[in-house]
């Protein structure tokens, strides 16, 4: 068979250039060149300026030669106006099968589109998407709808009269009910159809063309003598009306009249109108989901990252397209050389493999929210050279017992096919919860079968799958024991909060990444000084704040100060510019707060290397607060505090209600409510958790209550012991708070000048701070009751005796 047989029928064709003759060569086995015959010139050639687009509606056979060229020769135009040579060809090579033909099926589902060509270019044809083609298809569905729509009416036409002729010689008029109800009294029906509320009905022979007596008759003869005139060739008239239906429909009449009636047989054909109907709607609901590929099959939770390929469009970047890796982490160095092992084995494994190790099964990365354990997981996805498949444990759980188990096998099956590979799940206790004792309250099927085949998966690896499992939680005591044994998380990575040292190398990289312009008076090491407790997202958002407020200023640089008050956002909140106290309660707040000062004061007198009070404010804050007192903490981190240092802690909590009740005569206020709160649970602590009590010793009170530490949830019966112990305990925390406020108020009665002064001056100007508040807070003195109480040298915790 020659070239010739294989040919384009007229088509429109749209190129990127300016008066182009084309002409169109095909061959077999690309044998013939171009310009040579056989060539066919196509017909209706329409030239756009930016682009060409093919509308090739033709019937080539591309399965059945290997490609065709085009040819197009003629000057193009450039951007000065100015034609190039007619000389000039370009050529345009399609690959056999890519004009859509059936080779080429698979392709068209990653998007609607088209093959375009650049004539500017050498490059094969490229698939870009098109509108103009999905709103075609989008067309073409809706002629298909609407022919199968008119098949199934054709198969179904309607209800045919009794003894009526075919649909074709029938003409339908609608009328009134009333209109129907006249003509059956007046004995002027024939045949009727009864159908639930819709009625058929047709008029005796001789009064179809006949004249009416009402004018509403003669209307509707005069209507329908002018439509069965017009259509042609209508031989008779039947008449539809709907009954109302709390009307009943006059059988009665009926039949004195001997009219016909009865209602519509449904069964004939009934078999093979549903079967054909079936089939026409099957047929087109198989043509959409083949068109636009909608696919009902449960998605495997988790998307693939690293590919061997690069990364997977699925996966969601920064916006700057950037990659985190451990370079990015500061302030977890210990969890960081855990992962980075990880990482290394999965690179190099024969350097392990030889010495007879394996890496291990899973890692539990623990900490409290915002120290960097989703963070990590993103590192180990930007160093691993591996697939990373990352989702969260929520993702699992399904309203249908068994989907979470499906889900589980289906994630760990892409695991072992693009092994090596790691596994990040999110927050897994969500479905990894204990199935015994506290943490049960009712039965879960749907979890406990997904924690079930996720620990399954877990333990079915073999040793040379090469899937690692990384989980994350900050809730590790409610996961279930099983999951935490060797084998399947062999490793437990505590994420803490970061230290001053990891706290300074956190602001730095944060600072580094946003390239933030600093001032000369900033020391990142003071900002990691007075951020004790603070994680690696809040010094994250810190250093955001910052130069938010730098910003808000119109400064160049970013300012210490501006770090300051960032950081006072944090603790305290957002001052309220527009919202200020007024009146007495202005007064009883800068009491209130100079209390604390005062109290405070005093307490780090007694004890060198305590915070000292830096700032006073009664601005309200956004967290609730109507006063604020700042103590910054101290250049070194701490992790224990002694017994002198907690009830140190509690009488400055108790300051401002002391001050409230020496200044206004015991009037006080409910200001005292958050200090109440704190020093109440410091104060059971002391006594329930920390065994600080003479009375009471050494005893765990939440240990003795859930029956030891076996975390078996079987709990103590509540016996008389129990409940006088419990009320013991509730003794002594009363006991111990009101000695703090006792030794409170000794202090503020000994500090009068101090307490009134400063709180007059706060009251008058809603911030003190610097130099102002130290020259008040320099002329402090402590009672000796403070330190009688502070060294614990009474026999019980009640409370103390004050001379004044």
């Amino acid at each position: 068979m020659s070239a010739l047989d294989y040919y384009l029928s007229p088509s429109t064709i749209y190129l990127h250039s300016h008066s182009l003759k084309s002409n169109f060569h095909h061959w077999r086995n690309r044998r013939v060149a171009p310009n040579s015959s056989p060539v066919r010139v196509l017909r209706d050639a329409n030239l756009l300026k930016d682009f060409g687009r093919f509308n090739l509606w033709s019937g080539l056979k591309l399965n059945n030669i290997d490609g065709f060229r085009i040819a197009a020769s003629g000057g193009q135009e450039t951007d000065s106006g100015s034609a190039s040579s007619d000389s000039e060809s370009k050529e345009v090579e399609v690959e056999p099968g890519s004009g859509g033909s059936g080779s080429n099926r698979g392709k068209e589902k990653q998007g609607k589109g088209r093959w375009w060509v650049d004539s500017n270019s050498k490059k094969t044809w490229k698939w870009k998407w098109d509108p103009w083609l999905e709103a075609q298809q989008v067309a073409v569905s809706l002629l298909q709808f609407g022919i199968v729509v008119s098949a199934v009416r054709f198969i179904r036409p309607g209800i045919p009269l009794p003894g009526s002729e075919p649909r074709s010689s029938t003409l339908f008029l609608s009328v009134p009910y009333s209109e129907f109800l006249s003509r059956i009294n007046s004995d002027q029906v024939s045949k009727v159809e009864v159908d639930g509320v819709h009625i058929m009905f047709k008029l005796k022979s001789h009064l179809d063309g006949g004249e009416f007596s009402s004018s509403s008759s003669n209307r509707l003869q005069v209507e329908s003598d002018s439509l069965v005139k017009s259509v042609a060739p209508t031989k008779r008239i039947v008449y539809t009306t709907t009954r109302p239906s709390d009307i009943r429909t006059p059988y009665e009449k009926m039949l004195e009249n001997e009219v016909e009636f009865g209602s519509p047989d449904n069964r004939s054909g009934g078999f093979l109108n549903s079967a054909l109907t079936a089939v026409l709607f099957v047929a087109l609901l198989t043509g959409l989901l083949h068109r636009y590929s909608i696919s009902f099959s449960q998605n495997t939770p988790g998307q693939i990252r690293n590919r061997k390929s690069g990364i997977s469009a699925g996966t969601k970047s920064s916006e700057k397209g950037e990659t985190i890796t451990f370079a990015d982490v500061a302030g977890v160095d210990e969890a960081k050389e855990e992962l980075e092992e990880i990482v290394e084995f999965l690179r190099n494994p024969d350097k392990y493999i030889r010495l007879g190790a394996r890496p291990p099964r899973g890692v539990l990365l623990v900490g409290l929210p915002g120290t960097g354990k989703t963070l990590l997981a993103k590192a180990v996805a930007g160093e691993a050279d591996v697939p990373f498949i990352s989702c969260s444990a929520s993702e699992f759980v399904e309203l249908y017992v068994g989907m979470g188990a499906s889900r589980v096998r289906d994630l760990f099956a892409k695991a072992k096919k693009e092994a090596p590979s790691i596994i990040f799940i999110d927050e897994i206790d969500a479905v990894a919860k204990s199935r015994d004792g506290k943490y049960r309250i009712v039965s879960n099927d749907e979890r406990e079968q997904t924690l079930n085949q996720l620990l399954i998966e877990m333990d079915g690896f073999d040793s040379s799958s090469a899937v690692i499992v990384l989980g994350a939680t900050n809730r590790a005591d409610v996961l279930d024991p099983a999951l935490l044994r060797p084998g399947r998380f062999d490793r437990v990575v505590m994420l803490e909060t970061p230290d001053r040292v990891g706290r300074e190398s956190i602001l730095k990289v944060h600072v580094s990444k946003k390239e933030l312009p600093l001032a000369k008076d900033v020391y990142i090491g003071d900002i990691a000084s007075m951020t004790t407790g603070f994680t690696g997202a809040d010094l994250a958002n810190l250093v955001n704040e910052a130069a938010l407020l730098a910003g808000r200023k119109n400064k160049v640089v970013v300012e210490k100060i501006d770090f300051i008050e960032a950081v006072e956002r944090s603790l305290a909140g957002i001052e309220k510019k527009t919202t200020k106290l007024q009146g007495c309660e202005k007064g009883v707040v800068a009491r209130h707060e100079a209390g604390h000062a005062v109290v405070g004061t005093a307490v780090a007198n007694l004890l060198p290397g305590q915070p000292c009070v830096q700032k006073l404010s009664i601005l309200p804050r956004s967290g609730g607060a109507l006063g604020f007192t700042y103590c910054p903490p101290t250049n070194e981190d701490r992790y224990l505090l002694f017994i002198d240092e907690l009830r140190g802690r509690l009488v400055t909590l108790l300051g401002g209600r002391a001050a409230e009740e020496v200044v206004y005569s015991g009037r006080v206020s409910t200001g005292a409510l958050d200090d109440i709160r704190r020093a109440t649970d410091m104060a059971y602590k002391a006594i329930a958790e920390y065994g600080l009590s003479q009375t009471i010793g050494p005893v765990s009170i939440s240990t003795l209550s859930n029956g030891g530490m076996d975390e078996s949830g079987g709990l103590v019966p509540y016996g008389k012991d129990q409940g006088q112990l419990i009320d013991l305990v509730q003794k002594e925390v009363k006991a111990l708070l009101q000695s703090a406020l006792e030794v409170a108020l000794s202090i503020v009665r000994a500090n009068p000048t101090v307490l009134e002064g400063l709180g007059a001056q706060l009251e008058e100007k809603e911030k003190v701070e610097g130099e102002e508040l130290q020259k008040w807070l320099r002329l402090v003195v402590a009672p000796n009751e403070l330190a009688i109480f502070m060294e614990g040298k009474q026999q019980t915790l009640l409370p103390l005796k004050t001379g004044s």
